[in-house]
């Protein structure tokens, strides 16, 4: 159903039971529906409704049951919620509500389901709301909460079953009395600022699941036993960075019903006991990102049921045991940045259901089993920087819908098999740092959705193939090998940044920004005897090609038309449905006065919904510029999936044609009243037009930095996928009316190792980053890394501290930001630093120093030339947190 609910509901008076969820209705909420005394049941949720709740609601004494989640109610929690005291439900979820939790709600003594969810609540949740002993359930996720939880949690809410407070900013210690909570199911602490110990949870006998991620919890691993009593348990995540010690052995002993397991980021150590061969009913094991050493135990063979297995990031050692071959249900296996030795088994190709498969950053050797390149792989293969030698297997062919193909790096050699053109869903192919030889296959050609080709550092001889043109690279890397004759001026080789060819002393041609010398009539008159024979070949293949072409081009134009219909989810719920027209009124015909910025790909404009309630920041495309329509889905990919207190939230995406018959492509994000960390940073005092514009002091800087790191880090390792920013600066940080800081902007976003809806999302822009934000490797290479993230976010630590940014005019090629503060630390630190910080409380204070010396190793660190040395933001993270312990003490 759609439309407006009628006012003539209210003739209703006999009415007990409304049921209007999962429709379309839009509007206000009728307030004449007060009229229906008699109403005990009322459902909204999941509707179009918009307009703060009706006060009117208040006359509904006989309510039992009150659902408004899903819809676009805006405004504050009403007080007379608290008098509707037949209450039994309340789903408030996902409404765009703001404010305070109103302390009335405890007058609700017969409540069981409370759920606030997914709003924008501020402030602290009433102590009294703790009292209301009939509560069940008991849902705050998703806001901006804070303060801690009271400790007798577990005694005044004795029928407490579902508890969830993840994505807030609470703090203080978990309480001991939460184990008293017998009846207690599924808890959700994750993505707080929780400290001190876990608590004992042997008196939790019906916990099924426990997400405790990302808090600041500070306790032995040893915890893990008191879950032994937990005997339904099927989730457990204790991905959280202060986590330490060694996995007890007791871990076999937890629920043979437990699914889900997540030890990662965290400071664990030791070896993975065998008792976890107990743990049969395993579907996904994550322990990356730790510190665990010591050889794989057989026992992790006998788990059977195993999907996904994450060891990546840790000091392993030894051979891949081959009863890895016996998981034949897995089909995401990460070993990356290990130190495991020997052959790859090749009972891994009885894992047949592989979907992505990363070992590389390993110590392995040997030639490449033929039998690993199973056909169901189709995200990712990684087998890069180990020692493997021998041939690329001609099996290779087989991996026909692979997404991300990576051997580079180690020393193989021999010609690249022609079959490789049989991989026709490739999108990246790395080959680079090898001993490969021959010619570049004709088969290549083949790969029509080939964005990145990557040859380099190897002993390639011939020509470079003029096929190579036709194919929608982005980046090609040819660069140190022996390739010789004309290069070709169309298709990539059109734009010089987006090739490399040094190295090759006897290439010719191509367009004089490559500076490469004329090609001689020796050339010209060879090229002359060889035309007729490639013109026989070419123009059949090009007659074919273009043919292919077509029916691509309007098979892709019918599912974006498909598409279209039907907007994006993000976080399995529905964008806010914006429209054009919405959006040119929402900013006032994309008025100057609503202008806020621009940036590479578009301009980003305030605006300001129907109902004045909503304040949302528009990013319009530019479509003109090349790269900005990748740029969208980019960013859109990027955030669909993720959620976190620090990342600028996405609200919606419009893709439509304007009043003029043009494309247009906009992004909707939540509007962040204090905008950029760069205008703050270079206030002069003299910005009339931004009155609430200051100097930043010490602890607002070192919190803003903390925001950033725990932000990076959730992208780097809190998600499934791993996802690079690419372009971190401080325009791209946005501050909201608490100055927490949002990292926005993913337009330059990269997703690794995760199932893409589109190539394009999967693939880098041409454009990396920002000038003085880009680390020197990119220079060279054509992919981004975490580690490129950790140098700009080093860089800008840095200028957080001296106000100077990387391109000051008093820098130059021999002296950067980083060299800068090098030569002044750590004894000359508080003469760089940026003086408006040593005015006010920590004037001359030692502790300042102590502080700020801290602060910019971890800066010079983050920015160190080697990507290899740079520090982890796992480590970041930890270290800042040290910091502002410290200062606060």
């Amino acid at each position: 159903f759609k439309g407006r609910i009628p006012q003539e509901i209210g003739l209703l008076r006999r009415l007990e039971y409304l049921e209007f969820s999962n429709n379309s209705f839009l509007g206000t909420i009728p307030k004449n529906i007060s009229q229906c005394r008699n109403l005990i049941y009322m459902n909204l949720i999941d509707n179009n409704l918009s307009g703060p709740i009706p006060p009117e609601l208040r006359f509904l004494e006989k309510l039992s049951d009150l659902g408004l989640a899903k819809n676009k109610i805006s405004g504050l929690i009403p007080q007379f919620i608290g008098n509707l005291t037949s209450l039994r439900q309340l789903n408030l979820r996902s409404c765009g509500l703001n404010g305070e939790i109103p302390e009335s709600i405890a007058q609700l003594r017969r409540l069981r389901f409370l759920t606030l969810g997914d709003n924008n609540l501020t402030g602290t949740i009433p102590p009294s709301l703790f009292n209301i002993s009939t509560i069940e359930y008991f849902i705050v996720d998703f806001n901006s909460l804070h303060g801690s939880i009271p400790s007798n949690i577990g005694l005044t809410l004795p029928n407490l079953r579902f508890l969830s407070l993840g994505m807030n900013q609470f703090s203080g210690s978990l309480p001991i009395s939460l184990s008293n909570a017998s009846l207690l199911e599924t808890m959700v602490l994750s993505f707080n600022h929780f400290s001190g110990p876990m608590p004992m949870f042997e008196g939790l006998p019906r916990l099924i699941t426990l997400y405790a991620a990302d808090t600041l919890i500070e306790d032995d691993i040893s915890f893990i036993s008191s879950l032994t009593n937990c005997t339904q348990l099927r989730v457990l995540d204790l991905s959280s960075p202060l986590i330490n010690g060694t996995i007890p052995e007791s871990i076999g002993n937890l629920s043979v019903y437990l699914q889900y397991l997540g030890i990662g980021g965290t400071q664990v150590r030791g070896n993975i006991p065998s008792g976890i061969e107990n743990l049969v009913g395993l579907t996904s094991l994550y322990l990356s990102n730790s510190y665990l050493e010591g050889s794989i135990p057989p026992g992790i063979g006998k788990l059977f049921n195993l999907n996904t297995l994450n060891l990546a990031e840790n000091r392993f050692t030894g051979e891949l045991p081959s009863l890895f071959g016996n998981l034949s249900l897995i089909n995401r296996l990460n070993l990356r940045g290990n130190n495991f030795s020997g052959v790859i088994p090749k009972s891994i190709g009885n894992c047949t259901n592989m979907l992505q498969l990363d070992i590389s950053e390993n110590n392995f050797n040997g030639p490449i089993p033929p039998e690993i390149l199973i056909s169901t792989i189709s995200i990712s293969l990684y087998l890069s920087y180990n020692a493997l030698t021998g041939s690329i297997p001609v099996e290779v062919g087989s991996l026909k819908n692979l997404a991300k193909l990576d051997f580079s790096n180690n020393r193989l050699s021999g010609l690249i098999p022609d079959s490789l053109g049989k991989c026709v869903s490739l999108e990246q192919l790395h080959l680079e740092g090898n001993l490969l030889e021959g010619h570049i296959p004709q088969g290549l050609s083949s790969l029509m959705g080939l964005t990145n080709l990557d040859l380099s550092r190897n002993n390639l001889s011939g020509t470079v193939p003029s096929f190579l043109s036709t194919l929608r690279l982005q980046q090609l890397n040819l660069s140190f090998n022996r390739l010789q004759g004309g290069v070709p001026t169309t298709g990539v080789f059109k734009n010089k940044s987006e090739i490399f060819l040094q190295g090759n002393n006897e290439l010719c041609g191509g367009i004089l920004e490559l500076e490469l010398r004329p090609c001689t009539s020796s050339s010209v008159s060879t090229m002359k005897k060889i035309i007729p024979t490639l013109v026989k070949i070419v123009i059949p293949i090009a007659g074919v090609a273009a043919l292919l072409c077509l029916v691509v081009f309007l098979y892709k134009r019918r599912a974006m038309k498909k598409k279209a219909s039907s907007p994006p989810s993000l976080n399995g719920s529905p964008f806010l449905r914006l429209s054009y027209s919405d959006l040119l009124k929402a900013t006032g015909g994309f008025a100057e006065t609503s202008l806020i910025g621009v940036g590479s790909f578009g301009s980003v404009y305030k605006g300001i919904l129907d109902d004045g309630m909503k304040t949302i920041a528009v990013k319009v495309l530019n479509l003109v510029v090349r790269g900005a329509s990748k740029s969208f889905m980019a960013e859109c990919y990027a955030l669909r999936d993720i959620r976190h207190r620090n990342l600028v939230k996405i609200l919606s995406v419009c893709e439509s044609i304007d009043f003029q018959g043009n494309d247009f492509k906009a992004i909707v994000y939540e509007f962040k009243s204090n905008g950029s960390l760069d205008n703050w940073l270079y206030y002069n005092g003299e910005q009339e037009s931004d009155p609430q514009l200051r100097n930043l002091d010490l602890i607002e800087r070192l919190n803003i930095a903390f925001d950033v790191a725990q932000a990076l880090e959730y992208l780097h390792c809190g998600t499934e996928s791993t996802i690079v920013h690419g372009d971190l600066k401080p325009s791209n940080v946005l501050l909201d009316q608490d100055m927490v800081a949002c990292v926005g902007d993913f337009g330059l976003a990269k997703i690794i190792s995760s199932i893409l809806p589109t190539q394009e999302s999967s693939s880098t822009i041409g454009i990396k980053g920002t000038f003085g934000y880009v680390p020197p490797e990119y220079g060279m290479s054509n992919s981004i890394s975490t580690k490129g993230d950790v140098y700009s976010y080093g860089i800008l630590v840095l200028e957080m501290f001296t106000n100077k940014r990387p391109t000051d005019d008093s820098f130059n090629d021999h002296v950067n930001l980083h060299n800068f503060v090098n030569a002044a630390f750590p004894d000359g630190i508080m003469e760089i630093v940026d003086p408006y910080m040593q005015k006010g409380p920590h004037e001359n204070n030692s502790k300042m120093e102590k502080c700020m010396s801290s602060i910019m190793r971890i800066g010079l660190s983050c920015s160190k030339e080697l990507p290899s040395d740079r520090m982890s933001m796992k480590d970041v993270v930890k270290e800042l947190h040290k910091i502002k312990k410290e200062l606060s003490s």
